[in-house]
């Protein structure tokens, strides 16, 4: 894990409860982005939806929902 994420793992357990708060939420957010990229570069190397899919254990339809089907893919913004 990098000193981002390590750093707002450690406020999100600190003693401050709307501290705690604000750093879970940060960590969300670098979270979803950092998935986001990792579903793209899955996409451009021609990896399935269902495999995408399956390796953050939701469901096919559920990855499309989330990340609107082939719009990831190159030409397709």
């Amino acid at each position: 894990m990098d000193e981002t994420l390590t750093a707002l793992a450690a406020g999100a357990d600190g003693p401050d409860p709307l501290a705690a708060l604000r750093a879970a939420a940060e960590l969300r957010r670098e979270l979803d982005r950092r998935e986001a990229v990792a579903v793209r570069r899955a996409r451009v190397q021609g990896v399935l939806w269902t495999d995408i899919a399956g390796a953050l254990g939701v469901s096919k339809q559920a990855v499309h929902k989330k990340y609107g089907g082939n719009r990831l893919l190159p030409g397709n913004r």
